[in-house]
């Protein structure tokens, strides 16, 4: 029982973290992700067999 009370905790914490960031952290976060899907790109690209 005390596990799962302590994960739903944690997930709180994280839920309220992430609404507290505001937009900076929104754009943060999708300049992130575009980060990531730019270098998949390149790599796939530049991949040869």
């Amino acid at each position: 029982m005390k596990m799962g009370s302590s994960a739903t905790i944690e997930g709180s914490k994280r839920r309220l973290s992430t609404s507290n960031k505001g937009i900076g952290g929104m754009f943060r976060e999708q300049r992130a992700r575009l980060y990531i899907i730019r270098r998949c790109v390149v790599m796939l690209l530049c991949w040869h067999d």
